[in-house]
């Protein structure tokens, strides 16, 4: 093996590709030299797509990428070219299109495409492909040969291939509604309807195996019930599929009962066995919901899950400059989970008579192990009822099943370290900011406060440079212009910072961002926005995203922010960029309502503009406005708390003028109250916006 071929991604900003610098595979990144030689050569180009904590990018690389006779057909046959899904979103996203349009099947990672050199348009492709014919799979090496006789021999059909899958791009697009469309409850209340009849009863969540969290349904379900909470018949069926699925995930394997942090899926119904990868948008966007879920119920157990995942995130994946890193990877030790698995006699040597009494029990070991002959741990029944068959207080049980806990953990510390993705995603970042800020103020935690805002200052400080945002931090250099999801993420984690803490500063970050989004991504013909900025790398499909995926939409997210930012300001024009997204997706929310749940989120908001309460003073009278609304969980407002010495305030904020003592303001849409000078009248014009 040359120098040469490892030297291309030794010096990737991405831990994923330079994990793959010394194969005998020929890598480059994607760039000009790479599309440039296979243009030279008239080679097709075999792009592969992963990401660092992905199971199956590491077993096909292990099988394929590390052996050398499958390389040399690599190296002679195609110009071969790794992505980071993670740090180009773009090029996944189109080309993960391109493979459910080529195979009829979804895809996955690791992705693999072939393209032609000039147009970069896929004319085959597929996800993981074995060494040697299985389950129904061919074998890589007889791919390789047969793409590359399809490629020689019939020239004119590969690229008639690629030019027809090209053409469907833009019919995937949703059809402009009628221009004279009403937007209503209409989709909110379908998406309800749809989750109801795809809700599993038994075990919680939505559809079967392979079992994903889906953050965004969860926080409809409970925004859903939210809305009618006030009224004679509150849909106290949409708070029990939210909370329970809530505490099925975090009595299952799929959240880490030692350390805290959830996986990324489970591959069973009953959320027992993950698929051990980590990641840090998944636990974003479960992290809030749990400490909502807490404030709504008042069960504890719901507070324990979001402070133990805050914990996991504080201490595992925050660095020490503020940002978080990626994912924790899916395999240890040549194989997957076996950091988190463990056998019965293990457990039983480490603890204590008492403590594996309480332990084996609750955690699942009594039971037939779950993974290869190991136990994953997960917890079962309840405390009082263990309590009672074991004859001892539910304290005493608590208490020994944490003494074990600790035991495990600190055991299992010593084991091989899993690989840590330390790259800095700004989109990911951003949503956990917003994640820590919304916990911080439901739990009253300022731990979690001081994180998100050690993260924000370190994406001003590193990412945001002469007015724009990039995507990526990786080795001390950013890299990468940001995406529409960066910047909207962004924006609403600078609002929801605003509402820990009032900073002038802040508020004038958002709307540089805001600007930014506007002036780089907004198609202004049709509406919304697209997911590639005006000066980015044009590639064969300009997406406007308006589903959530892996994490939230970006014009969902994007028409919220907007909103909300339009409201505080008094801006008519992100008012208007905020409606016109919302039409631009309306035919798409229609059809499938499950699919656009931030998008929902929105149209909620469009509909029922959100209360916005002003609260200007300082000392416990303000305490006590503060007190008042935020005392229960209302997705549908905005506190924030402005000292009476901040002047530098927009038109808007500087009409809520501060008084000798602590006053607070209700604006709800473009409408505001007289001065609100004491809790009781605070909490009633409260109480009658929500009967309203």
């Amino acid at each position: 093996m040359s120098v040469a071929k490892a030297g291309r991604l030794a010096q990737a900003t991405s831990p994923y590709l330079r994990a793959h610098a010394h194969n005998p595979v020929e890598w480059y990144p994607w760039g000009d030299e790479a599309l440039a030689r296979a243009r030279e050569l008239d080679r097709p180009i075999l792009l592969s797509i992963g990401y660092s904590a992905c199971h199956w990018c590491h077993v096909m690389a292990h099988e394929s990428f590390e052996d050398a006779a499958t390389a040399e057909l690599m190296n002679t046959l195609f110009i071969n070219i790794k992505v980071d899904r993670e740090e180009r979103p773009d090029l996944d996203r189109l080309y993960q299109t391109a493979h459910q349009l080529i195979a009829q099947r979804p895809g996955g990672w690791p992705l693999t495409m072939f393209l032609t050199p000039g147009e970069l348009t896929p004319f085959y492709g597929g996800t993981y492909f074995p060494p040697s014919p299985r389950a129904g799979l061919p074998a890589f090496r007889e791919v390789l040969q047969g793409i590359a006789a399809f490629y020689r021999e019939r020239p004119e059909e590969v690229r008639e291939q690629g030019r027809a899958v090209a053409a469907v791009f833009p019919r995937l697009e949703p059809e402009a509604p009628a221009e004279d469309v009403v937007l209503d409850a209409g989709p909110l209340e379908a998406a309800r309807q749809a989750l109801a009849e795809r809700f599993d009863s038994e075990f919680g969540g939505f559809g079967g195996a392979p079992k994903f969290p889906h953050p965004e349904q969860i926080n409809r379900l409970l925004r859903h019930w939210r809305e009618g909470a006030a009224g004679e018949q509150p849909d106290v069926q949409a708070l029990y599929m939210a909370t329970m699925t809530l505490s099925r995930m975090a009595d299952g394997g799929l959240l880490d009962q030692l350390a805290g942090g959830f996986f990324r899926y489970s591959v069973d119904t009953q959320w027992r066995v993950p698929h051990f990868e980590k990641m840090l948008c998944d636990n974003a966007t479960l992290l809030p919901l749990y400490a909502q879920a807490w404030r709504i119920s008042g069960d504890e157990s719901y507070r324990r899950v979001a402070s133990l995942t805050a914990d996991w995130v504080i201490d595992e994946m925050q660095l020490a400059h503020g940002g978080y890193c990626t994912a924790l990877d899916a395999d240890s030790e040549g194989g997957e989970g076996r950091y988190y698995l463990w056998t019965r006699e293990q457990v039983e040597r480490l603890l204590s008579a008492d403590e594996f009494a309480v332990l084996a029990p609750f955690m699942g070991l009594d039971e037939a192990p779950s993974v290869d002959g190991h136990w994953h741990l997960h917890a079962r029944g309840d405390l009082k009822a263990l309590g009672r068959q074991l004859n001892l207080p539910a304290s005493t049980v608590e208490s020994r099943l944490n003494q074990a806990r600790a035991v495990l953990l600190a055991a299992r510390s010593t084991r091989p370290r899993i690989t840590r993705d330390d790259k800095i995603l700004t989109g990911w970042n951003a949503l956990m900011i917003s994640g820590m800020a919304v916990s911080a103020r439901s739990l009253s935690d300022p731990r979690l406060a001081q994180s998100a805002q050690q993260a924000m200052a370190f994406l001003r400080a590193e990412l945001w440079h002469d007015g724009r945002l990039f995507a990526v931090h990786s080795r001390g250099h950013r890299t990468q212009l940001a995406w529409l999801d960066d910047h909207a993420a962004l924006i609403d984690a600078a609002l929801k910072l605003l509402e820990l803490a009032w900073d002038s500063d802040m508020l004038g970050f958002a709307i540089e961002l805001a600007e930014a989004m506007l002036a780089q991504f907004e198609d202004r013909t049709r509406g919304g926005f697209y997911f590639i900025g005006n000066d980015h790398e044009q590639l064969i499909h300009r997406s406007r995203p308006f589903a959530d995926e892996a994490t939230p939409a970006g014009n969902g997210m994007a028409a919220f922010a907007l909103q909300r930012l339009g409201l505080l300001l008094g801006e008519t024009r992100y008012l208007e960029v905020a409606e016109r997204t919302l039409r631009a997706a309306w035919t798409a929310m229609c059809e499938y309502p499950v699919a656009h749940c931030t998008m929902l989120d929105a149209l909620e908001e469009h509909l029922r503009p959100p209360d916005l309460v002003i609260i200007r003073g300082e000392g416990l009278e303000a305490d006590a406005l503060v007190e008042v609304a935020t005392a229960v969980y209302s997705p549908r407002r905005m506190v924030l708390r402005i000292p009476s010495a901040v002047a530098d305030l927009p038109a808007a904020l500087a009409l809520k003028r501060p008084m000798e003592s602590a006053i607070a303001y209700l604006c709800i849409g473009t409408r505001c109250s007289a001065p609100l000078s004491t809790p009781a009248a605070l909490a009633a014009a409260l109480s009658e916006s929500s009967e309203a």
